[in-house]
């Protein structure tokens, strides 16, 4: 992976550009999933080696309204969140204000205290390489234990107090480990995770639009969320909870899932890890670490389709399964998905709005599909696995 980001970053005339007159399948592709009822309005992006070469909306916003979704709509991007924290928590590993093997307790000593639920101490300290990729054993808690918390401090020290699903490293449940990696990224760098992100990430990257806290004329761009009736199969509104009543009302910032953004904010991001950690004259991070961050990582002996905060593909386990091997991104909770293919330069961003809507995920194959095959790329199916007796 190291070696395409190289390839990118010091030759990238000598990649194959995409046929972009493939790419102009995807909008009346996207327009069917519409009619459909697989969406009521969707954003795509592509971006090759930086730069943009398809953007487009349909569909619709707000239904009952007939108003048309606009490019510059404003998602609740849910985990996909959690890429840019693991990218915030990089940046302070490479200042040497954090690192990953050493005992998360050094700058959360609360996390020194974590036990299992017999009451015994884990046999291995947690670390960040565990909070980040889900095999730290902190687990989903119940919502009533962090429902209301008045900061990322009070969220973390609730979230702490439920024990270990298991022993650190042993396993994989995906969980609130982003979350508490967050936490430790206010303590290491003396700025609130707002501030932190907003000042090391979007500013610098000309991420205008994406935060925690939207303002009434970014509120104004949020679409509406969707669900299908199961009696008349239409899509009707649904909640969404991270859209507050009014702007002054403020959530505390979830690490894990919390951010709005839009596709062309996304597409700067996931364009500079696909670079190697440069974008338009902006380093981020070196590519050893985007290198560190994107390899999947193991729960025990297992191998898993997860790294630091990214889903990868893996020849026998496809997250994204018309993306190819070593591909990797995050998908949302509402059905967005952004991916990055390093090897080729290329960025894929699907944003909707969607909650338990049948065949979600199938625009964004298909988006995903025509983008590969504009590439001249061949995504072979996903290995078999071999039966066992």
């Amino acid at each position: 992976m190291l070696r395409a980001f190289l390839l990118l970053a010091l030759f990238p005339s000598l990649l194959p550009a995409l046929d972009t007159t493939k790419l102009e399948a995807i909008k009346p592709a996207m327009e069917a999933a519409v009619k459909a009822k697989q969406a009521a309005g969707i954003v795509t992006l592509v971006m090759e080696k930086g730069k943009v070469v398809h953007h487009e909306a349909v569909g619709l916003a707000n239904i009952s309204q007939g108003k048309a979704m606009g490019k510059d709509a404003l998602f609740w991007i849910a985990s996909m969140t959690k890429s840019i924290n693991a990218t915030a928590v990089m940046i302070l590993v490479e200042e040497g204000k954090l690192s990953l093997d050493e005992p998360a307790a050094k700058w959360l000593p609360a996390l020194g205290e974590a036990k299992l639920a017999d009451g015994t101490a884990p046999e291995k300290a947690i670390t960040l390489r565990h909070l980040l990729s889900h095999t730290a054993g902190i687990a989903f808690p119940p919502r009533k234990a962090t429902d209301g918390a008045s900061s990322l401090k009070a969220y973390v020290n609730e979230l702490l107090k439920a024990p270990l699903a298991f022993q650190p490293g042993s396993d994989y449940e995906y969980g609130f480990g982003p979350t508490v990696s967050g936490r430790i990224v206010e303590i290491a760098s003396g700025l609130s995770y707002a501030d932190f992100l907003r000042t090391r990430i979007f500013e610098p990257l000309g991420m205008k639009d994406t935060g925690f806290y939207p303002d009434d004329a970014l509120r104004a761009r949020i679409p509406g969320t969707y669900t299908m009736n199961e009696d008349t199969h239409e899509l009707q509104r649904a909640f969404n909870p991270f859209v507050t009543s009014d702007a002054e009302v403020r959530r505390t910032p979830e690490p894990g899932g919390g951010l709005f953004s839009t596709a062309a904010d996304m597409g700067r991001f996931y364009a500079l890890i696909a670079a190697g950690g440069e974008l338009d004259g902006v380093r981020l991070l070196t590519a050893k670490s985007i290198q560190e961050m994107t390899t999947p990582t193991t729960a025990g002996d297992r191998p898993l389709p997860y790294a630091f905060g990214w889903q990868v593909n893996r020849p026998d386990q496809r997250v994204c399964g018309a993306m190819p091997v070593g591909s990797f991104g995050h998908g949302g909770a509402f059905a967005t998905n952004g991916w990055v293919d390093a090897e080729h330069g290329i960025v894929t961003v699907f944003l909707v709005q969607n909650v338990l809507v049948p065949d979600s995920g199938k625009p964004r194959d298909a988006f995903q599909k025509i983008v590969m095959e504009a590439a001249g790329v061949e995504v072979k199916p996903p290995a078999k696995k071999k039966a066992t007796k």
